[in-house]
């Protein structure tokens, strides 16, 4: 670990705060810690972390509107660690550019994996070709995806799943190599929160999320990209 292996926590709980301090600081990353949304905004302007731990239930502000602020201009990883578990919470905050999103209470060991996959697909450019399916192309070196010549944003983890996909054109990938490739280990079963996933992807890359083209569904198998 580096000085920049800064951890910004965003959370109003003490005790939450606490353990995530203890835990992140064993595993080696410093923690810059705030209560209120206010205060995450200039810790985060000010610490320059690389990875945001954000709850959506602050004092002062609405967790989803802090994200949106963040999302103006921090382009590291962000995951969201809270009580609400609603499909329609982690949809909203994956919407507004959440990398991730791990509910209350939760494993520590699960929240490192998540961190430590976040901050893998988060750095540097390969030496990756650039990949063209009509209307749609994908920098695998500068990870800009384009449509129609409109610059698609995605978040590090969506852009990891279309990349895995297109590299493996036409071929029907299972739920559990996808979930062990983008997630790791220790996360075969959540077919869930790929499905979750799926579908904020579909919105930004079918014509017709609906009737997708691209991103094709083996039943009770995975996913399938194009033909």
């Amino acid at each position: 670990m580096t000085n920049t292996d800064t951890i910004l926590i965003i959370d109003d709980e003490v005790q939450i705060r606490r353990l995530l301090e203890i835990t992140l600081s064993a595993n080696g990353y410093k923690i810059a810690e705030a209560s209120t949304g206010k205060d995450g905004l200039i810790h985060a302007a000010t610490t320059h972390p690389v990875l945001i731990i954000l709850d959506l239930g602050l004092p002062d502000a609405d967790g989803i509107e802090i994200l949106k602020k963040l999302r103006e201009w921090y382009l590291k990883p962000i995951i969201i660690l809270s009580v609400r578990n609603s499909e329609e919470d982690i949809i909203r905050a994956l919407d507004h550019g959440a990398n991730d999103y791990l509910t209350k209470p939760f494993r520590t060991g699960e929240l490192l994996a998540r961190i430590r996959v976040a901050i893998r697909q988060s750095q540097g450019p390969s030496d990756d070709p650039v990949l063209i399916f009509g209307t749609l192309t994908i920098d695998l070196a500068s990870h800009i995806v384009r449509k129609k010549n409109e610059i698609l944003k995605l978040t590090s983890t969506e852009f990891s799943l279309l990349a895995l996909l297109a590299k493996n054109e036409g071929r029907v990938l299972t739920h559990q190599f996808i979930l062990k490739e983008i997630w790791g280990m220790g996360y075969q079963e959540q077919t869930q929160y790929l499905r979750v996933f799926m579908a904020q992807l579909r919105k930004k890359v079918e014509d017709d999320p609906a009737k997708p083209t691209l991103l094709n569904t083996e039943s009770g198998i995975g996913y399938r990209f194009g033909g």
